[in-house]
This record gives C-alpha cells, structure tokens and sequence, in this order.
C-alpha cells in the first residue's frame, strides 16, 4: 500500500489531543508542479489564441505600423489623410491619461495605426479565401500548368509565406459550397446508368426530373440558408447521423484499424515498443497543444458516450494519463511525475509492472469492454443503471477521461511472408481482438502483442482516417529514427525505480450487470465471427510500373477493382470511395463513385475477348481519366452524395416524401488497400460468411488478375524492379 500513501497529499488522525496532521512534500511538490503545467498550457493556449486570431499579423507588426505613423508625423507627413486629427478631435476632453496635447495625438495615432493593421488583416484573410475558392489547378494535366495557376501559386505563397500555427488559416479556408441540384442530379444518373437497364434507367429519370422540378427547390433553400450560417453544411449532420445516431455495434461497422510497420521490426520487447511508442505519442500530442502542426481534430482526450437515442463526444483540453488494458485487468497509468512527461524508459518500467502483475480481473471486469462491442442502447442503460456512482463511477471515468487506451495482448501477431494467412489474422485481431479486450468508445486503443507488435483500433465519428494517419506516420518514424533501442531490445536510460507504480481500477460489478455484460459479448462475437478478412501483399508491381502506364494509381487499382468484381460476382455494383474535402473549413470526406460508363465499357470489352491491346488501352486511359475528373469533383464539393444526404435530411425535418431520395443500393465488399512504394500494393478486404455470394479470398485472387492483366495492356514485365 505505500503507492496508495504516496498518491495522497496529507492524512490525518483524530487523536484525544486533537487533530494531527501527516504532510506528504513528495505528494505536494507533485501537486505544486501539476499545477504549474497547467498554468503554463493555459497561459500558452492564451498566447496562441491572440497569435493565431491576429495572423498574419503579430505584435511586432502592430508595432512597426504604429512606429511607421508617428515617424511620418515628426516628419510632417501625414500618411493618415487627416484621419489622425480627426480622431484626436473625437477623444473625450477634460482630465485623464490624454489631456495633454502630445498624449491626445500619439494615442490618436495609435488607434488608426490599430485601425491600418485591423484592416490588413481583414484583407489578407479576404484575399486569401477567394484565392483557395480557386480549384483549377486541379483539372490540368500534370506538367501542363497555365499562367493563370502561375500567378495563383505566387500569390498563395506569398500569402502565406510567414510560418503558421495550427488554426492560422481557419477562417481564411472558403465554405463547402452546395452545389445546384441540377448538377447533383445529373452526375447521381450518370452514376447509375451503367447499373441499370433502360427500363430501370427511365423509371429513375422520371423520379429524378419530378424531385428536381417540385420538391428539391424547397430543400434546397434550407441548405443554402444553412450554408450562410453554419462552418460546413455538411459535417455536423454528417457526424450525427451517420455516427453518433447509429444504434447497432461500433466494433467491425464503424472502427476501423490501423497496422504497424509489417516489413521492419525494432525490438521484440512488449513493454519496451510501448514506452517508446507513448513517449512519442504524447509529443505528438504537445505539438498539437502548441499549435505546431498541420490541423488534427479531437484525437487524444476523447471519448464517445452512449446514449439511448444518440451518442455524445466528449473532448476534454488535457488528460494526464493512459487507461490500461491486460489479461483482464484495468490500470491507470500516469504519463507524468509532476510536470515532466515520463521518459520512454520509465513507461517501459511502468508496462513491464502490469505485465508481471499477478492479480486477478474482480467478478465481472475481464469482459466488461464488451459493452462497447455490442449495441449502444444496452450499453446507454447498463451505464446510466450500474456505472453512475461510486466506485464504478470513478473507474469508469478514469477510462474515459484517459488521453487514449492501451490493450496489452497475450498473443502475438506479425506479418510472416512466409505464412499468408499471418497478415489476415494480424488485421482480425486489430479489428476487433477477442470482442473485450478494446474500448471501442475511447478516439483510439493502442494494442500491444506480446512480440512488441502493434496496431491502433480507431472510433470514427471524431475523424477520418488520415487524421490518424499522420499521427502514426510521426509516431513510426519518431520510434525508429529517433528515441531507438539498446542491443538487447529494451529502452535507452535508466528508469526512475521511486515511481509509484499504476494504480488498479476498483469495480463493483453486480451479477444483473454481469448478464448484461454476457450478452453484449454475445452479440459482439457474433458479429467478430461473421467478419471474413483476407489480407495480403501484391508483389509484382506497385506505383513504379503504374507510372510507366501514365495514370494514376488510384484510378488503376479502382479501374483493377471495377474488373475483379464483374469476373467475381458477374455484374456491376455501386462503389463507395472516400475523397477528402479537406480544403473547405470543416471539410471530411465525399464519395466518389468510381464504376461509370467508362470503367464498364473497359470491363465488358476486357471480358469480350475480341479488342485489341491498343483499344483496350483506348479504353482505359478513358476510364482513368473519367475517374481521376470525379475525384476532383468530389474534393472541389461538386460530389454527389453528401448534397443528396443533406437535402434527405432536411426532407424528414420538414415531413417531405420524396420517392426519388428514397432509393437506396447497398452491395459488395470491402476493400482497403495501400500502395506502399514503387514494388509493393497492400490490399485487405472484407465480406461475411454469412454471405452466400462473396468471398474475400475469391476476390483477392481476381485483384491479382486483373492488375496483372492490365499491366500487361501496356507491354510492361509483370515483376517490376
């Protein structure tokens, strides 16, 4: 118990003489210097908010326009036009601060100085907002460049030649536009025309040209009205109803994971990957507070809070801690001692002290993460009916308060070229690991294997993605490049043995709550179960030899996507694929729809037989570039789907049916790929075995194909080196 006394500032006991009074200075001078950090990053935040809301200006500017006038008037020159006495004659007279003559006029110089500066800053935001309104250089081929995104470029760079901070150039990013509905309803049935007989095509040109005609203006009207007055038209219903409304799982529908480096490995030590990976992690994190890096959204400190009809984030500004995750157990591990941040290997001492923890989990608390895998109104009850007080109160919120979660597993995972199943089982386990061993609520789980191997599990409704995609970038190449490893694996340094070690969670769980638990589970490993993933590295070519085929790999492998799937199921489906809209304030992601016209008539001459390789090669460079112009429609906000699932949503606001929003098409896998380098494409897909029409390895075996049979169109060798 001497960490318990430690953690305690002072005691004291009621004695016949009195009070007495047990002072802990270690616990104090703890107390004392946590308080100092957090005045600092108050104090630090203040500083950034005036920095950031003057930008791109700055004190020191302010200073030199003032300097700049009231130079000019010692030399009878007046740059202000008169304005300068005419606001000294405006100041109030009589006694003060400025009843002097020389007073009165410095601080009427001051106040128009003010005044240039103010308005400088106006007009910089201004003029750079209209010039990111501009888009053209998007649609020009690369290395055909026109003058006017010459001149353009010059400007933004000029523009923004001074180094920014995080939020500098917030308000100066344009609005995501609502485009007309005319153009959303035009490209939505060229969309849908390769999907469709004439019969069917006509049917929804009759439904389309009705909503266009006499429902859509009214809907239209809401959303453009909204788009004055809102960040972004789209993302704060986006994030509602898309994510926090959803009532079924989070686990396998909406999280999603992120592998770790599967091709280079740094130590095979578990506690020791983890101090080196949280130590970075949470300098990460300090960039983030200073305002250093590019705009991140709510990834650290947050969590998602069930409700019985919608879900809440919760974001707090700091969190001085981890909670933790093992054969179990739940620990919280402190990231400081006062205001230094652990050293990578105190955390790895830290780590190893729950990893040889021989406690056993309290009744009730191994599986308790499965009320996060299973559905959100059972877990809103369970929480509001046994988590609201006492004990479980306190733990709970020391998870949920934590600045992410950490699951250290039992098992070991690693992609072994050697053994093609390895790279499917490692992506199961980041998935959705055993069902409860991941708080599928916190922004991110960290898991950890045995082998030192790792891997993120992501809540999606605070951010896409690539958000987290840079911050595992940084923390990768922070791990590797800079914070390294002895010669045995562990840490570089000494730890501190003084630490108080991490602290267990106390439950109290009831056998009521325990059934609840139970069948959370039940329901999470039925679905974990159902998920078939097969994952695997395609080595004959990466982007090297896509480049030779002069088209962009992300229209290759969607073009590759488009065949597979016809050879694989024998038709054509909708395919979903996210673009970001990151260049509009608030933007997230649009869809692209990436079977057209063009890909199915390359996919159906392919499957002919009877083109020539010049034709087919004809007819590829027009899907790609069919495909590579409606990616740049979405990322300009000339998509389609978001402007229909606004306009959907304002329809039930306001009671409005409307036959032709109601049409919905669901089919197909899931396919996540990367191409990772001149020689290598990542794929994993994704199906269920409940599914009698799909299977995720049948279609990786058609993935194969059809890039191989594509590159071969181009007379190019399949291996590529």
């Amino acid at each position: 118990m001497a960490e318990a006394h430690q953690a305690v500032a002072f005691q004291f006991t009621v004695t016949p003489d009195g009070v007495d009074f047990r002072l802990s200075r270690e616990a104090l001078k703890h107390v004392y210097l946590s308080g100092i950090n957090s005045w600092k990053k108050r104090l630090i935040r203040i500083k950034n908010g005036i920095l950031r809301g003057v930008y791109p200006g700055s004190p020191t500017s302010w200073l030199v326009v003032i300097m700049a006038t009231v130079g000019s008037s010692f030399c009878n020159v007046d740059i202000s036009l008169g304005l300068v006495s005419c606001i000294q004659r405006c100041l109030p007279q009589g006694c003060g601060p400025y009843q002097t003559p020389q007073t009165r006029a410095l601080l009427s110089m001051a106040i128009f100085s003010t005044g240039v500066w103010v308005t400088g800053i106006f007009f910089f935001r201004q003029t750079l907002k209209l010039l990111l309104c501009y888009h053209g250089w998007m649609f020009e081929m690369h290395g055909k460049t026109s003058n006017l995104t010459r001149i353009w470029a010059m400007c933004i760079r000029l523009l923004s030649s001074r180094h920014p901070m995080l939020y500098s150039f917030q308000t100066s990013l344009p609005k995501l536009p609502v485009p007309r509905v005319s153009a959303t309803i035009q490209r939505y049935l060229e969309s849908v025309r390769p999907l469709l007989d004439d019969e069917e095509y006509y049917r929804m040109e009759l439904l389309a040209k009705e909503f266009q005609d006499k429902t859509a203006p009214r809907l239209q009207k809401y959303l453009v009205l909204k788009s004055w007055w809102a960040s972004n038209y789209v993302s704060d219903w986006w994030e509602e109803y898309i994510y926090l409304r959803g009532r079924s799982p989070l686990m396998v529908n909406s999280n999603y994971y992120v592998m770790d480096l599967v091709l280079i490995k740094n130590t095979d030590v578990q506690a020791a990957r983890l101090g080196n990976i949280i130590h970075a992690m949470i300098m990460y994190r300090r960039k983030l507070d200073r305002e250093e890096i590019k705009p991140m959204e709510r990834m650290f400190n947050t969590t998602r809070i069930p409700g019985k009809d919608t879900d809440v984030l919760q974001h707090l500004s700091d969190s001085r801690h981890v909670a933790v995750y093992h054969k179990g157990r739940f620990f919280k591990l402190w990231l400081y001692e006062g205001a230094r941040l652990l050293k990578p290997q105190d955390l790895e001492m830290q780590f190893q002290r729950i990893l040889d923890d021989p406690s056993p989990p309290q009744p009730g608390e191994e599986k308790l993460a499965a009320l996060t895998a299973g559905g959100r109104v059972e877990w809103a009850q369970a929480r509001q009916a046994f988590f609201s007080s006492g004990k479980n109160k306190a733990a709970l919120e020391a998870i949920e308060r934590a600045a992410f979660f950490v699951a250290l597993d039992e098992e070991s995972y690693s992609y072994d070229p050697e053994d093609e199943a390895s790279l499917s089982l490692y992506g199961k386990a980041l998935l959705h690991g055993n069902c409860y061993n991941r708080w599928f609520d916190k922004s991110f789980t960290l898991i950890s294997f045995k082998n030192g191997q790792l891997g993120l599990n992501a809540e999606h409704a605070w951010a896409d993605a690539p958000i987290i995609g840079h911050l595992w970038e940084f923390v990768l190449g922070t791990d590797s490049f800079h914070l390294g490893y002895t010669e045995t694996g562990h840490c570089l340094g000494k730890p501190n043995p003084a630490l108080a070690p991490p602290t267990r969670l106390q439950w109290d769980i009831p056998k009521q709550c325990q059934a609840v638990i139970e069948s959370s589970y039940q329901v999470a490993k039925a679905l974990a179960d159902d998920v078939e993933l097969y994952c695997f590295q395609f080595l004959p070519f990466g982007k090297g030899l896509i480049k030779k085929c002069r088209t962009s790999p992300d229209a290759f492998v969607q073009i590759a996507l488009q065949l597979a799937h016809f050879r694989d199921r024998g038709k054509f489906c909708l395919t979903y694929e996210a673009s970001m809209t990151r260049m509009f304030r608030e933007g997230r992601t649009e869809t692209v729809r990436s079977c057209t016209s063009e890909s199915t008539a390359f996919v159906q001459a392919m499957m002919e037989g009877s083109h020539t390789k010049a034709d087919l090669r004809d007819l590829f460079q027009k899907a790609a570039k069919k495909h590579q112009n409606m990616y740049r429609l979405a990322m300009t906000g000339a998509g389609i789907d978001r402007h229909l699932f606004c306009l959907y949503l304002v329809s039930k606001y306001l009671g409005v049916s409307s036959p032709f929003l109601a049409e919905v098409a669901d089919d197909g896998y899931g396919v996540s790929y990367m191409i990772a380098g001149e020689n290598t494409i990542f794929f994993h897909i994704s199906s269920k075995f409940s599914s009698s029409e799909t299977n995720a390895q049948r279609f990786g075996n058609h993935i194969r194909k059809a890039l191989l049979d594509i590159a071969d169109l181009f007379q190019v060798p399949k291996a590529y080196s």
